[in-house]
């Protein structure tokens, strides 16, 4: 179902009141077992918005020939400020996940940065996540490296926790889809439609794989 579907969906159920609820929300891996950095996104009837908005600005690391952190979730425009602390160069590419190849003209874009000499700054740069979705993080130089940025274009996202579960507060009653991102869940899982109220609730999504474990 395509995020236009889900929204012309939402706005069939809305309700007319509007109150406001907690929604927990669990990710499993086809093994039962809890998946942390699974990035979940609500999409609600109404223009509500978190307590908390999503972040507008983002520092990326690249450190030991990893990106730090490995995840991250923020809002479309979202300002992104990669830094080079290891002492080799990095040419950071960021494309769609899942696109074969690099594309600058699907909201793809690179970065070069040198190594940080000793005992001066790291080098660093700025570029704008201005399309929503999933963008992978990797290097043109060290194929090992790989990390990504989940780009919202609803104010409700968050990632997992290391128990697998991530909390919303305050979400309008009614209606709500609950989608689940994964980076090695290469079929979307589908969407899960929930109707909220004032009491607590919760939901489940179940992966079809097991994620491979992360490099440390």
């Amino acid at each position: 179902m395509t995020r236009s579907m889900i929204w012309l969906a939402l706005c069939a159920l809305a309700p007319l009141a509007v109150h406001a609820g907690t929604l927990q929300v669990s990710v499993v891996d086809k093994e039962g077992k809890p998946v942390q950095d699974a990035v979940v996104v609500l999409v609600t009837s109404t223009r509500g918005a978190p307590k908390t908005p999503l972040a507008t600005q983002v520092t990326i690391s690249q450190e030991k020939m990893r990106f730090v952190p490995a995840v991250s979730v923020v809002a479309l425009g979202a300002r992104g400020n990669f830094v080079n602390n290891d002492p080799w160069a990095h040419h950071v590419r960021v494309s769609p996940a899942g696109a074969m190849e690099f594309n600058s003209s699907a909201g793809g874009f690179e970065v070069l940065l040198d190594g940080k000499p000793d005992g001066k700054p790291a080098k660093t740069a700025e570029s704008t996540f201005d399309k929503p979705g999933a963008m992978l993080l990797g290097c043109h130089l060290h194929a090992s490296m790989r990390g990504h940025v989940y780009v919202s274009d609803s104010p409700w996202a968050a990632l997992t926790g290391a128990e697998g579960t991530t909390a919303f507060e305050a979400v309008p009653s009614g209606p709500v889809f609950v989608r689940v991102w994964q980076a090695d869940q290469l079929i979307d899982v589908p969407a899960q439609q929930l109707t909220l109220t004032d009491s607590p609730a919760k939901a489940v999504v179940h992966l079809t794989v097991v994620p491979r474990r992360r490099r440390v």
